[in-house]
């Protein structure tokens, strides 16, 4: 095995799944975030998969994962980052659609 992030997980530890978002290897990270789910569900670890769901288009599995955060941790960044989905979610332009 290499001795790198990608294997250092840890509890809340995400830096390893972030370095294989950024490097564009997103099943890897899906299922290492689902992996680390599996042991123990935490509000941070649900965000990030919240946020490569997102990525991924997966618009209603990402805001399920944000919902599931702030309802272990309200005071968590997903509860911002809920609102800003939900935003979107919403948006409705009028001029788009009624020509």
């Amino acid at each position: 095995l290499q001795n790198n992030a990608f294997n250092k997980m840890t509890y809340n530890d995400t830096s390893g799944i972030e370095a294989r978002i950024a490097s564009g290897d997103y099943d890897s990270a899906m299922k290492t975030l689902n992996a680390e789910l599996e042991k123990s569900t935490n509000a941070t670890m649900l965000a990030l998969r919240g946020d490569l769901n997102w990525k991924l288009g997966h618009r209603a599995q990402a805001i399920s994962d944000y919902e599931a955060a702030v309802d272990l941790d309200p005071s968590s960044p997903a509860a911002q980052t809920l609102a800003i989905a939900r935003e979107v979610m919403d948006f409705y332009n009028r001029d788009l659609y009624n020509p």
